[in-house]
């Protein structure tokens, strides 16, 4: 009988043994219904398709703990609806207090309280013009990442 060894076939089908002779299509058709444990190692010369159910995956890198805990930080910072309108109304162009009050209809005190959770986050900036300040967002990425969540939520809600 065939003996298996990582995906290859052992050349030892002696009658000796006192087992049957297996053919190479049966021989196959085992090998495919055998799973790989999490210790099989991959033969380089056989590499594991993508379509392997059975394949693993190697681990994701993983970014050191200060970084994730940044990128928490942040996104606690924009987990609030008020907060994410702000964003979207940043992303078309600075604006100042009075004005948000306007565009999302939210009180002043209110509007204060939200720009300040996002300047700690680092997701805004002010910029004193004259009595008033002027809010921008620090850069694009985190107005993209706003911009794909109220996207998904929105083709949630279409289906």
């Amino acid at each position: 009988m065939s003996s298996i060894v990582q995906g290859e076939f052992a050349e030892n089908e002696s009658a000796t043994e006192g087992a049957a002779t297996v053919s190479t299509e049966q021989s196959v058709a085992a090998d495919s219904t055998t799973r790989p444990d999490s210790t099989h190692r991959q033969d380089p010369e056989h590499p594991i398709h993508e379509n392997d159910p059975f394949a693993v995956a190697p681990p994701a890198p993983i970014p050191p703990k200060e970084t994730l805990t940044a990128a928490g930080d942040i996104l606690r910072a924009l987990a609030a609806p008020v907060r994410i309108a702000i964003v979207l109304q940043l992303r078309e162009s600075e604006r100042c207090v009075h004005e948000l009050v306007v565009a999302l209809g939210v009180t002043q005190p209110l509007i204060s309280q939200h720009l300040r959770v996002l300047k700690a986050a680092g997701v805004v900036r002010g910029e004193r013009n004259g009595r008033e300040v002027l809010y921008r967002l620090v850069d694009d990425h985190l107005s993209h990442i706003v911009v794909d969540a109220v996207a998904h939520a929105e083709e949630g809600r279409n289906l």
